[in-house]
Formats: C-alpha cells, sequence, structure tokens
C-alpha cells in the first residue's frame, strides 16, 4: 500500500499575510512541497522580497478588509496561474489595550481582519473548489482561541470566531471533497511578537509555561501547513492542529 503523498506539484495556494512572520514560513512550506505560491498583504516591498526568497509565483498587494478588492485578486490569480486549490488564511494585527480602554475602531479593524476577511476570502475560494470537486483551505488560529490572556480580549474574541468558521466551513464543504482545518500557533519569534521577546518578565513566563521551554521558530509551523493543504489530509476537516510546543497541553 502506497504512503500518503504530501506532493503539492502543480497546485496553485494563495497565502495571506505570506510577506513575513508566519505566512512566510508556510508559504516557503508550501513552494518546497511543489506548490505555486502567490503570497498576498499590503506591503509590496515584503512580498517582493519574500516571493525572490522561496521562489513564489507572484506577490499580490491587496487591502484585504476592501471586499470589493477581493474578488479582482481571485481572478488575476488564476487567470496568471491557475485555480486556486489551497487557501492559507494567515493574515494578521495585533492591538493591546485594557478593555476598559479599548478604541472601537481597533475592535473593528480586529474582527474585519482575523473573521471577516477570511470568510470573504473561503467564500470566493469555495465556488471554485465545489465546481471542481476538491480543494483545502487553513486558517491561522491562535493558543488564544482556545486561551484567554488580558489586554487582547478582541484578538482572542476574533481567533475564537475564526475556529468556529473553520468547523462550520468543514461541514458545510465536505461533501464537496473541500477540507478546512486550522494551525493554532503558540509563542514564535516573529516581528508581531518582537516587544514580548525583548520583555524579560514576558520572555521568562513564556519559556517556562511551554513545556518544550522555548519560542517556536516560524519555520516550524510550515509541516502542519502542508500536511493539511496535500493529499495526506484528504479525511481531515474540522480540526485545529495546536503547534506550541505544549502550551494547551500543560496547566
Amino acid at each position: 500500500m502506497p504512503g500518503p503523498s504530501f506532493d503539492l506539484s502543480a497546485k496553485t495556494a494563495l497565502v495571506t499575510g505570506g510577506g513575513s512572520g508566519l505566512g512566510l514560513a508556510m508559504a516557503e512550506g508550501l513552494a518546497a512541497a511543489g506548490a505555486k505560491v502567490v503570497v498576498v498583504g499590503r506591503d509590496k516591498g515584503k512580498l517582493d522580497a519574500a516571493a525572490k526568497t522561496i521562489g513564489a509565483a507572484a506577490a499580490e498587494v491587496c487591502d484585504l478588509l476592501d471586499r470589493a478588492a477581493l474578488k479582482p485578486l481571485f481572478e488575476r490569480v488564476e487567470r496568471a496561474h491557475g485555480p486556486i486549490e489551497i487557501l492559507v488564511n494567515n493574515a494578521g494585527i495585533q492591538h493591546r489595550a485594557p478593555v476598559q480602554d479599548f478604541p472601537a475602531e481597533a475592535w473593528d479593524r480586529m474582527i474585519a481582519t482575523h473573521l471577516s476577511a477570511p470568510f470573504f476570502l473561503a467564500q470566493l475560494a469555495a465556488r471554485g473548489m465545489i465546481s471542481r470537486g476538491h480543494g483545502k483551505i487553513i486558517n491561522t488560529l491562535s493558543v488564544t482561541s482556545e486561551l484567554g490572556r488580558p489586554t487582547i480580549v478582541p484578538y482572542a474574541s476574533a481567533k475564537g470566531g475564526l475556529r468556529m468558521l473553520t468547523r462550520g466551513l468543514a461541514v458545510e464543504l465536505g461533501p464537496h471533497n473541500i477540507q478546512v482545518n486550522g494551525i493554532a500557533p503558540g509563542y514564535f519569534t516573529t516581528e508581531m511578537n518582537r516587544a514580548l521577546i525583548e520583555n524579560p518578565e514576558f520572555d521568562a513566563w513564556v519559556k517556562k509555561r511551554t513545556p518544550a521551554g522555548r519560542w517556536g521558530d516560524p519555520s516550524e509551523l510550515a509541516g502542519a501547513c502542508v500536511f493539511l493543504a496535500s493529499p495526506a489530509a484528504d479525511y481531515v476537516t474540522g480540526q485545529v492542529i495546536f503547534v506550541d510546543g505544549g502550551f494547551t497541553a500543560s496547566m
């Protein structure tokens, strides 16, 4: 009996927030597995550098909060690179403040970025995937989709919503042979976490709280992404893989 296939040759993958951090790491993994990767974001410089580094098929500048821009994005990508068979909803932002002081506009942007944009991107992707009878959608969650932390209540709320979006999409799209799953990173050494990494007290807390005893390296997220995007995961849907060094398993 042949083993599971992790080969993504000739498949087109769209990775949002693919210009840096976790998105770039997942894009690198998908490209190494043979996929034609299109990285999407707002910073053209970062995207072009990322595309060059990983040999991506293209870099697309797009404001994912502009719903009118999403369909043209899909049309450009599919016209140039073929049908999008893998969608990775990874773009993210962070804003820290006590709940009593959290700005309303920051709440709106948090929900729009982490929940609304993935829904509308998945909706567009699903239309093509349904017609072709297969597809993969992968959402980047967080350990805070499961656990609460002070000063990031809106972020955790959005990620918790994205977790349920993942499960709901998996149930509805499963009959069309479309698998929808999530990856929930723990604490990783990314630019978005720089202030936390450089805070000695928080750095010590992460290392003590995480059974692996360290922060994760972004490259360590690639394996889970490739697995979920590959034929090896054709019977895996509605699941969340926590890549967190044991953080959520520890009391």
